[in-house]
């Protein structure tokens, strides 16, 4: 299952008052694991920031009006994300300004049955709260050190491993990790790599000559016979 985990940066808290994207980052899941995959793009506002968004997210507007509008990247955008369902933190607030960019842009806003509110589940799952995503982090034990300002691409990857930890699905990953990449063929199939040299023979000639009178014991039909390979 494809999932996008999304975040983004803005200049204010209501597009209806004027506020514009400024920054947006995606993290494609397979099967709730990281492909690696991911979007990322900083955003021209067509407006200033103000210093109280700058102090957030550390965007200035001068920065900012060197980089594409929106209009200019939605396509890129929309085709990234397909049809997959968002995985996003307060969702509605982010839900809100993309559909406002879209609309601005003539393209189809998104629908929020897409969307997988992981501040619901964190409230549902943790009703004590906090659940901040800070302090998710702190609850999971997930480095957030590199989130000296907020920044959607960061806390797109950060949340990616919020989501698996409140869902449980962290148990799908463990083993895969073998300190590199399997060996594959053309076709794809796994290589299985044989041993240099095989393992000493562990059983004694008692013990061989003890298997095979116990196969013989049990008859010319015995299941044994077509995997004995003593004797």
């Amino acid at each position: 299952m494809r999932e996008i985990v999304l975040d983004t940066e803005t200049t204010g808290l209501d597009p209806a008052q004027g506020h514009r994207l400024v920054e947006l980052g995606c993290v494609e899941l397979l099967n709730r694991i990281p492909t690696g995959l991911t979007f990322h793009v900083y955003l021209n506002p067509e407006r200033d920031v103000p210093a109280e968004a700058f102090a957030i997210h550390g965007l200035s507007t001068e920065f900012l009006k060197e980089h594409k509008r929106f209009i200019e990247i939605a396509d890129e955008f929309l085709a990234f994300i397909g049809d997959a369902p968002l995985v996003i933190h307060n969702a509605g607030f982010d839900h809100t300004f993309l559909c406002a960019e879209l609309k601005r842009a003539e393209r189809m806003s998104i629908a929020r049955e897409r969307l997988i509110d992981t501040l619901l589940l964190a409230r549902r799952k943790h009703p004590a709260g906090p659940n901040r995503l800070d302090d998710l982090c702190a609850r999971y034990g997930i480095d957030n050190s590199r989130r000296t300002k907020h920044g959607a691409l960061l806390d797109a990857e950060i949340l990616a491993e919020v989501y698996v930890e409140l869902i449980g699905a962290r148990q799908a990953q463990l083993g895969l990790a073998d300190g590199g990449e399997r060996p594959t063929g053309a076709d794809g199939i796994i290589i299985v790599r044989e041993r240099p040299e095989q393992l000493a023979l562990r059983l004694s000639d008692a013990d061989v000559a003890a298997h095979r009178d116990f196969v013989a014991s049990l008859g010319e039909n015995a299941l044994w016979r077509d995997y004995n390979s003593v004797g």
